[in-house]
């Protein structure tokens, strides 16, 4: 029975990796390159696509290796892309990028549950949200899943919103930095590139067409803040704890359940990770290799998750997230330029 069990839920993970392997080979082709369309974006559009035709001739008992994904292929990812980042790139940057990051990820993220609130959103959509805007984009959004266990596709909803508004910033940032509407010296600009644009492939793309100077930068700042993700998911966990239920599932063992910190382990291994790779003890060939592995984790995570995702549950969710993801776009974009106008020259 048990054997029985391992193998139907083998079928469930096999399945979510063949759809991230075609998500693959899609964002290995030139025009997502042209686009810096990442697996993980095509990966859960596979996954969306799938939820919404042939799931439901899938083998119910392929479910639990779908959640398997979903949840523990994702934490092992979050883990591994730590390989991504040094201690050292924190000191190439130095002080004004650890202000300005710091203040655009505290202001997003409490700004985000505020106007949640406003919006009347639900509250663990409005935290995706302001998370996955805040630091990192899916990666964010993923990490913050694990954190406060929310539903899957509230999780996939958070992330089409920073996918939809990061991709408008990426093609966005360049015209205004090249037509002087952004009048920034490259370093500034780069600044507030890493420190308000969603993905770390949007951040690349950007980079890229606005040149070196401000590419060099811009990626730097971002993945500072990203390792900002940490305290953000011990935080959100410590939250989640104390938090009161939602009315579906006000009950006493949820209430106790709740009163208990689950700590985000994956997130301090994930630390543990940067500061390992800050050694530089492995070749940068095998580290290449090792966020290769990475991105196919995270893909076969986010195929999952919209694997999970029908699009009647989208208009479950209604306009809202989308309105916040955009108010916060704007503070993104309107805040981050005067930021990096005013501050950024007194703290350089």
């Amino acid at each position: 029975m048990l054997n029985a069990e391992r193998s139907s839920m083998l079928h469930g993970i096999l399945l979510i990796a063949l759809f991230s392997f075609a998500a693959f080979y899609v964002g290995d082709m030139e025009w997502a390159k042209h686009l810096s369309i990442s697996p993980m974006i095509i990966g859960i559009v596979f996954g969306m696509l799938y939820a919404n035709s042939l799931r439901n001739n899938l083998p119910s008992t392929w479910v639990p290796g779908i959640t398997f994904c979903a949840k523990r292929i994702l934490r092992l990812g979050i883990i591994f892309y730590g390989f991504r980042l040094t201690i050292q790139d924190v000191s190439a940057v130095g002080m004004p990028a650890i202000v300005v990051d710091a203040i655009v990820v505290l202001v997003t993220v409490l700004g985000g549950i505020v106007l949640g609130r406003f919006l009347k959103l639900d509250r663990d959509i409005a935290m995706l949200t302001s998370v996955g805007a805040g630091i990192c984009g899916a990666a964010a959004v993923l990490g913050a899943e694990g954190a406060i266990n929310a539903k899957p596709y509230k999780t996939a909803v958070a992330v089409s919103t920073v996918v939809i508004f990061g991709t408008l910033a990426m093609f966005l940032y360049p015209i205004l930095y090249r037509n002087g509407i952004f009048d920034l010296a490259p370093e500034t600009m780069g600044i507030m590139t890493g420190s308000t644009v969603h993905e770390v492939a949007h951040v690349v793309g950007a980079g890229n067409v606005m040149g070196k100077e401000v590419s060099d930068v811009a990626i730097i700042v971002k993945m500072i803040r990203v390792m900002m993700l940490v305290l953000v998911l011990l935080v959100l966990s410590w939250w989640a704890a104390r938090r009161t239920p939602e009315p579906d599932f006000e009950n006493e063992v949820t209430a106790l359940s709740q009163k208990k910190i689950a700590i985000p382990w994956f997130a301090v291994f994930f630390l543990v990770v940067i500061g390992f790779n800050s050694i530089d003890i492995l070749p940068k060939a095998v580290v290449a290799s090792i966020n290769t592995v990475d991105t196919f984790l995270l893909t076969m995570a986010m195929t999952a998750l919209g694997a999970e995702t029908s699009f009647d549950k989208f208009k479950k969710a209604g306009l809202k997230p989308f309105v916040l993801a955009a108010l916060l776009f704007c503070w993104l974009m309107g805040g981050g330029y005067l930021i990096a106008k005013y501050l950024v020259p007194v703290l350089l």
